[in-house]
């Protein structure tokens, strides 16, 4: 991580700074998308979206990429240790005995929960998500992955909420964020459906499928002949176009965010909806193939929104 950002964000203890600097390489290396939007940030705001982000990942991959021969309860015990040693993070451990102890991600994420008043709850909602991976494995209706949506999603918008700042109370902003954090979550479910097959997951709801004759043997079929039934391209569209409209909603509370913060999640915005764009361009071919927003069209997006993140910037150091 830049020392710019390290020394904007006042992190000068070198233990955390390298801690932070693990996180940033985190989000480089596993989340394009939603790094490129951070580089929009003000560099103050940027070493604690990383270090959210980076613990994200680390408890995300123990579900997802567990040890080749780790049995299901061996990934269970493992995810509770990571719960454990991020209780003993929040709880107030030193950040710089944390990294000693080879937990530098924990240090990064207890130091900026610290710094910004970040509800813990959340923490504990996304890990019980988490757990959730490990032993449901299909939703029967969107009310049902509504508690899952919850931890694995809303809560992250919840959590990087007060890094952004806001122009209104908090709470006021809240629910917009949470949208915005679904409205990702969807997109990846809509966008991964293969992969996700591949672990033995459906993230699409039962009676939204089978309201258009679709079902798991059908998504498997499909997923090992590398052809998507008709009947499933019909399914898919009708979710991404519900989730165009999580994303509509969510928008309206761009404005309620500081205005340094706006250039970066409108990028997150747009070029997380383009994801949905690219399903569509694809012909919803999303079994055999995993789709993605081109580097053009990132460049397109964000290059004209730093120049307004720039902008934001000295107005509001003007100002201040």
């Amino acid at each position: 991580m830049s020392t710019t950002e390290l020394d904007a964000a006042g992190v000068t203890d070198p233990a955390l700074r390298d801690a932070y600097t693990r996180c940033r390489a985190l989000n480089a290396a596993h989340g394009r998308t939603y790094f490129l939007a951070t580089r929009l940030l003000a560099p103050a705001q940027r070493p604690a979206i990383h270090a959210l982000y980076g613990f994200a990942r680390m408890a995300d991959d123990v579900v997802d990429d567990p040890e080749a021969d780790a049995t299901p309860p061996a990934v269970a015990a493992r995810l509770e240790e990571v719960r454990a040693r991020m209780r003993r993070g929040l709880a107030g451990t030193d950040p710089r005995a944390l990294v000693a102890e080879g937990e530098p991600v924990v240090a990064a994420l207890a130091d900026t929960v610290a710094r910004y008043g970040i509800d813990h709850r959340h923490l504990e909602d996304f890990m019980d998500s988490m757990a959730m991976d490990l032993t449901v494995t299909d939703y029967p209706t969107f009310d049902d992955l509504a508690r899952y949506v919850h931890g694995s999603a809303a809560v992250i918008g919840l959590q990087v909420l007060p890094v952004l700042g806001t122009v209104v109370p908090r709470e006021e902003a809240a629910p917009y964020a949470a949208d915005l954090g679904v409205a990702f979550q969807v997109t990846n479910f809509l966008r991964d459906v293969g992969e996700d097959l591949d672990r033995g997951r459906v993230y699409l709801p039962r009676d939204e499928l089978a309201a258009f004759g679709v079902d798991r043997d059908l998504l498997e079929h499909g997923r090992a002949t590398g052809r998507t039934d008709p009947r499933v391209r019909r399914a898919l569209a009708h979710l991404v176009a519900r989730t165009r409209a999580v994303y509509r909603r969510a928008e309206r509370g761009i404005a309620l965010l500081h205005p340094v913060s706006r250039p970066c999640v409108r990028t997150a915005h747009v070029l997380y909806g383009g994801i949905l764009d690219e399903i569509v361009a694809a012909d919803y071919d999303v079994l055999r193939t995993r789709v993605a927003v081109g580097n053009g069209r990132r460049a397109a997006v964000a290059l004209p929104r730093l120049a307004h993140a720039v902008g934001a910037r000295w107005r509001h150091r003007a100002s201040a």
